[in-house]
C-alpha cells in the first residue's frame, strides 16, 4: 500500500507532507521523559521488525495478488499511539529514501495512511474500547484482530481518496474503490491474525509492556528483555532469510491498478516537482527495490537460475541494512525525546 509519486499531485503530496509532519511534531510533544526512556529500546527493535515484516509479501489465494503486514496496530498497542506514529514515520522514510519503496512526494500520504489511522483513530476509538480497562487475553486478541483489519481498510480508502483528489491519473473512483477495499480486507485478515498472535505473546511474556503503552505505570525501566530479544531475532531472520521467499505477485495496490489500467504502475506526470523527487530518490536509493540493481539486471540474461542468488543476497542485505537503520533512527528518537522532555521540564 506504498503509494508511488505518479498517483499524487504536488498539491496533495505537499499537503499530506505538512499534515504528517505536524502529527510527528505533535507526537513528539506528547511523549514524556519517563515513557520515552522506557520506550526507546522497544521503538528501535519493533521498528526494525516491522520494517522487515513489510518486506514479506504473502500470496492472497485465487486473486493473483499479494499483501504484506502494515504493523501500525502492533506498534500502537505496544508503544502507544504517539511513539508508534514516530516509528512508522521512520520506517517509511527509510524505505522511500534508501530503497525506493514508495515515492518521496507521496511519503506524507503513506505515513498518514499507514500511521494516522491505526494510531490516532482505530487505537483510541476501537481497540481500547474493545479491550476495556482490564483486558483479558481473549479481548486483546479479538480487539487486535478487528482493529488491524479496520486500520488497513481505512488506509486503503485513504489511497483511493488521495488519488482521486490529485486528479492526475485516469482511475475511475468507483472501480478503484471496489477493487482496493476487498483485496485489502483479505490482507487485513492475515494482518489481524498475526497482530493478535504477537500481542498474545507479549501479554504472556511481559504484560506490563501493554501497561506502559497505556501510560499507566511510572518510574523505573520495564524489564522487556525477552520481548526485545524475540522481536530482534524475528527481525533478523525475517529480513535475512524469509525475505527470499516473498511472493512475486503484485501487492494489493499494484493489483488494483492492473485490474483498472492493465499495468501495475501509472506514468508520472512530467512536471518539475515529480522530476525533482525522482532525481533525489535515484541518488539516495542504495538498494532500489531491496536488491542489487546491477545483479538483478545481469541475472535477467541468465534466466531465473542466474537471477535468484543475486536477488536473495541483495534482499538479505537490504533487509538487514534497512532494519538496522530503523533500529538506530527509532531508538535514537526515543532517547532524544527523553532528553528533550527533561530539558524542557528542568527549564
Amino acid at each position: 500500500m506504498h503509494m508511488a509519486d505518479a498517483l499524487i499531485s504536488p498539491a496533495v503530496g505537499g499537503t499530506m507532507w505538512a499534515v504528517s509532519a505536524g502529527l510527528a511534531v505533535h507526537s513528539a510533544r506528547k511523549i514524556g521523559p519517563e515513557l520515552a526512556e522506557r520506550k526507546a529500546p522497544l521503538m528501535g527493535v519493533l521498528g526494525a521488525f516491522v520494517f522487515a515484516a513489510q518486506m514479506i509479501n504473502f500470496t492472497i489465494p485465487m486473486t493473483g495478488s499479494s499483501g504484506h503486514l502494515a504493523g501500525g496496530m502492533l506498534l500502537a498497542v505496544l508503544l502507544g499511539p504517539h511513539a508508534a506514529f514516530l516509528v512508522m514515520f521512520s520506517i517509511l522514510a527509510v524505505q522511500a529514501l534508501f530503497f525506493a519503496d514508495g515515492g518521496l512526494l507521496a511519503l506524507g500520504c503513506n505515513v498518514f495512511n499507514l500511521g494516522f489511522w491505526p494510531c490516532f483513530v482505530v487505537y483510541p476509538l476501537v481497540f481500547r474500547r474493545l479491550v476495556g480497562a482490564s483486558p483479558t487475553r481473549m479481548r486483546l486478541g479479538i480487539g487486535a484482530m478487528l482493529s488491524a483489519i479496520l486500520a488497513l481498510q481505512l488506509g486503503a480508502f485513504g489511497v483511493v481518496i488521495e488519488t482521486r483528489l490529485s486528479g492526475i491519473s485516469e482511475l475511475p473512483f468507483g472501480t478503484f474503490l471496489l477493487l482496493m477495499q476487498p483485496i485489502h480486507l483479505a490482507i487485513g485478515i492475515v494482518e489481524g491474525i498475526v497482530t493478535a498472535g504477537l500481542i498474545a505473546f507479549v501479554s504472556k511474556a511481559r504484560p506490563e509492556i501493554l501497561a506502559v503503552a497505556e501510560a499507566r505505570q511510572s518510574g523505573g525501566m520495564v524489564s522487556a528483555a525477552p520481548v526485545l530479544a524475540a522481536f530482534g531475532v524475528a527481525a533478523v531472520v525475517t529480513a535475512g532469510l524469509f525475505s527470499w521467499f516473498a511472493s512475486t505477485h503484485p501487492d494489493g495496490l499494484e493489483w488494483s491498478l492492473f485490474k483498472v489500467t492493465g499495468a501495475t504502475e501509472v506514468a508520472a506526470p512530467s512536471d518539475r516537482v515529480h522530476e525533482i523527487a525522482e532525481r533525489v530518490q535515484r541518488k539516495t536509493a542504495i538498494l532500489p527495490d531491496y536488491d542489487f540493481a546491477r545483479g538483478a539486471e545481469a541475472g535477467e540474461e541468465g534466466g531465473a537460475e542466474g537471477r535468484w542468488p543475486a536477488i536473495s543476497a541483495g534482499t538479505s542485505l537490504a533487509g538487514l541494512v534497512g532494519g538496522a537503520m530503523v533500529l538506530v533512527i527509532a531508538g535514537l528518537a526515543g532517547v532524544a525525546l527523553r532528553r528533550l522532555r527533561r530539558h524542557d521540564r528542568g527549564s
